[in-house]
Formats: C-alpha cells, sequence, structure tokens
C-alpha cells in the first residue's frame, strides 16, 4: 500500500506541475499581466470552470447527475428535483460569473464600459469551458506522462515559461545552444503535439493577438538520454537524472535573457523586463553593474511568490557575474519583444 501512495503521490504532483503551469500561462494570455494581489480572483475563477463542467456533465448524463445526487448529503426537506433545477440555473449563470470576474482581472484603467463590457462578461462561456477543459485533459496527460517517465526509470522537471509574441523559434535556437554549451548534444525533432491542444484553444477564445503566440508546429530536443519539449508554457524536461540535472543548471545559467519570461506575476515580470533592457545595453556602458544592483531594492520588497522570488535572484546574480567577467551575459541571442 505504502508503494501505491507513494506512486499516486508522485502522479499528483506531476499532475499539478503541468495543470498550474498551463493555467498561468492561459490566464496571463486570457486576462493579461495578472497582478499577485488578483491571483485569488483567479484561481476561484479556475474552480468555477470546474464546477461548471461538473453541473454540466450531471445535466447532460442523467446517470452522473443522479450519482452527484446521491453522494451529496441532503437535508430530508430538500428534494432531488429541486437540485437538478438549481443544478440547471446554476449551469446557465456561472459562466457570466466567470465573466465578470475576468472583466475585474484587468486594471480599472483599462477595463471596458458598456457594449465591450457586456462582450466581456459573455465571454465567461468560452472561457468556462477552456478552463475546465484544460484542468481535466491536462490532469491525464500529466499521469500518463508521468508512467511513462516511471517505465523508463527516467525522472522529469518542468520550468514553467510565458513565450513572446513571435519568440518560439528564438527560444528553441537559445535552449539548444545551452545545451550545447554545457556538453549536451542534442537534436531536432518534432514534439508531440498534445499539449499544444490547449494553447490553440486560449487562441481561438482570445482572438487574433493570442493566436501569433501559438506555434505552428513543437519542437523537441532529443537524445538517447534526454527529452526536451519546449511548449508555449513550458520546458518540459525527461530523461536520465544526471543528464535532468545537468540540463536545468544549463537553462538556469545560460538562459538568463531569452525571448520568454521565466515568471507569470505582473510585479515579477516587470522585474525581467529591466534586466532585460540592461543586458540589451552596449557593452561599452559602465553603468550596467550599477543598474543591475540597484533592481536589489526592489527584490527587498517585491510582493511576488517565493518560487517567483527566487527566479528573479538567481537571474539578477547571473547578469552581474557575466557583466563582471565580460562575457555578453548569458551567452545567447537577444530576446524578440
Amino acid at each position: 500500500m505504502a508503494i501505491f501512495a507513494m506512486l499516486f503521490g508522485a502522479i499528483g504532483k506531476q499532475a499539478g506541475r503541468v495543470l498550474t503551469t498551463a493555467l498561468g500561462w492561459a490566464s496571463t494570455l486570457l486576462f493579461g499581466r495578472v497582478p499577485r494581489q488578483k491571483q485569488l480572483l483567479l484561481s476561484l475563477i479556475t474552480l468555477g470552470s470546474l464546477a461548471w463542467a461538473v453541473m454540466l456533465l450531471g445535466i447532460i448524463l442523467p446517470t452522473v447527475g443522479t450519482f452527484l445526487l446521491t453522494a451529496l448529503p441532503l437535508p430530508g426537506f430538500i428534494q432531488q428535483n429541486w437540485v437538478r433545477l438549481a443544478m440547471l440555473i446554476s449551469a446557465l449563470v456561472m459562466p457570466l460569473f466567470i465573466g465578470f470576474g475576468g472583466l475585474y482581472m484587468l486594471d480599472a484603467g483599462s477595463r471596458p464600459s458598456g457594449r465591450e463590457a457586456a462582450k466581456q462578461v459573455l465571454r465567461g462561456y468560452p472561457i468556462a469551458f477552456l478552463l475546465a477543459f484544460t484542468l481535466i485533459f491536462l490532469a491525464i496527460v500529466g499521469v500518463v506522462r508521468k508512467g511513462r517517465t516511471l517505465r523508463r526509470h527516467w525522472t522529469d522537471a518542468h520550468i514553467p515559461i510565458v513565450v513572446h509574441k513571435g519568440g518560439y523559434a528564438t527560444m528553441v535556437d537559445d535552449l539548444e545552444k545551452a545545451l550545447r554549451e554545457s556538453g549536451l548534444t542534442v537534436d531536432r525533432r518534432p514534439a508531440t503535439a498534445i499539449l499544444a491542444v490547449p494553447a490553440r484553444l486560449v487562441g481561438r477564445v482570445a482572438g487574433g493577438g493570442v493566436r501569433a503566440l501559438v506555434p505552428d508546429e513543437l519542437t523537441m530536443l532529443y537524445s538517447p538520454v534526454l527529452e526536451v519539449e519546449l511548449y508555449p508554457s513550458d520546458i518540459a524536461i525527461s530523461g536520465q537524472k544526471s543528464a535532468v540535472a545537468r540540463a536545468r543548471a544549463a537553462i538556469a545559467s545560460r538562459l538568463t535573457s531569452t525571448s520568454a519570461y521565466l515568471t507569470t506575476s505582473k510585479e515579477a515580470q516587470a522585474v525581467e523586463d529591466r534586466l532585460e533592457a540592461i543586458v540589451r545595453k552596449p557593452e561599452g556602458s559602465g553603468r550596467r553593474i550599477e543598474e543591475v544592483r540597484a533592481i536589489d531594492s526592489t527584490l527587498a520588497t517585491l510582493d511576488v511568490d517565493y518560487a517567483e522570488w527566487e527566479v528573479l535572484y538567481r537571474m539578477r546574480l547571473q547578469i552581474e557575474r557575466d557583466l563582471l567577467i565580460g562575457s555578453p551575459a548569458h551567452g545567447a541571442p537577444v530576446s524578440v519583444r
């Protein structure tokens, strides 16, 4: 039993990482760069979408609805027909609340009004479907991928990213160069397209500008001991333990600046923009190190998740080190904004 508990624990952890990454990227595209104080609202939108999907399934499939009703500890004075009616009304109304939540995810200064606000609220219907589908679909994908990794006695890791518009090809080039410089010889081949499905759905829901962020073909960097798949929301690394460790170290030390954000919150990405601006300055600019060190005061009071803060601090230290030894920051091409 302990073995099964460990197995399901590992699978659940893997699925959680994939879900967190994909949903973070989807929320960035659907609602823009989300401030940390609105993360709770985003969580409520996501949970509301999942609840909506469950209710809709119970309405469409009577057997599922019966199971849900029998599983609920209802007081004796509440009839099941009332609950069915409540489920139907909730399934019709909840996407509107999700749409309202999406409206208030926007900054007050850029929040639409009138007819445009009504359109944003009505977008709650496709957004509810999209987020619910992403949760269920990627939970299944995470379990399958983890099972394959365990069968091959490999390990895996995920690095969340948000690829910039038009920057996918540059990101692949930067990633391949970083791996090769660390001694990992990899070849390019088309990646499994399964995790591109949520990204393409986001493009359909969010409209034209977002579709440009979804590449026509996903790429895998492959070797007999390592597979690195690059998605718009994730760098998925799978391979032998030593190879995965080396790949993670290469990404952390050589991808300080590339065509993607390594954080998801608005506040953290603003610091990434400042670091990127320093890297892009001409090499003769003598104040670059002072500008890097000036970011310390921002980091000291930055209200973001600790994992994102660690990413920013590591980037800041890496850029300072590269400037002090006189080498180009990270050794990769300047990012495409």
